[in-house]
């Protein structure tokens, strides 16, 4: 069977976590459940540094502006992430070339990455942190149970992950305007920031 729909599914996942897919992946490796893992993303150390940056995600993604600080730091890491793993599972099945897997898993990651972005950068102009935990949580819980049903069943996974990423892309369309908003205000912060910060040069009158 093509490894082509868990190379999608786990490339969309990694665009919106890419610890906790490298990490349940190999968990699942490790434990015998899927023979699709290839060794890799088994080792120990592997499983301790996603183990680790996920916890790092966990709390940095629910913490309103540091969310979308961690999500610029990320966009290159989840592309680049995706495209490793897909070329990995491509390399562990046979059935598609690693190049071309990594170029579906890195791509997909990319697009998810950025509306997964994009929504923070909406969900930041809310002034209360709920919003932010609220949706943080159910990423989580989203990657988790994808990734979990991928495994089992790879080509419904990715029917669904293809759904969801469309539906995100029209959702941020429609949020267009609210992040444009979100960018406006922090690039005034900014620019009030630097001239209190050349002001307090001033020598005093």
């Amino acid at each position: 069977m093509s490894v082509l729909p868990l190379v999608f599914t786990s490339g969309w996942a990694s665009g919106i976590n890419a610890y906790a897919v490298v990490l349940l992946l190999g968990i699942f490796g490790a434990t015998g459940i899927s023979d699709e893992v290839p060794a890799s993303l088994q080792r120990t150390d592997v499983l301790v540094v996603a183990g680790v940056l996920f916890l790092c995600e966990a709390v940095a993604d629910k913490i309103p502006y540091v969310d979308s600080l961690w999500d610029s730091v990320h966009t290159v890491i989840r592309p680049l992430a995706g495209a490793v793993v897909a070329a990995l599972l491509a390399g562990e099945n046979g059935s598609l070339p690693e190049l071309a897997a990594g170029a579906v898993g890195g791509s997909t990651a990319l697009m998810s990455h950025l509306v997964k972005a994009g929504t923070r950068m909406a969900v930041n102009t809310s002034p209360e942190p709920f919003s932010n935990i609220a949706v943080s949580t159910a990423e989580d819980l989203g990657v988790a149970g994808i990734i979990t049903f991928a495994i089992f069943h790879p080509l419904a996974a990715a029917i669904i992950a293809a759904t969801l990423l469309v539906l995100g892309i029209v959702t941020l369309v429609f949020l267009a305007s609210r992040i444009r908003r979100f960018l406006r205000r922090r690039a005034q912060r900014r620019e009030e920031k630097r001239l209190a910060g050349t002001g307090s040069h001033w020598p005093p009158g």
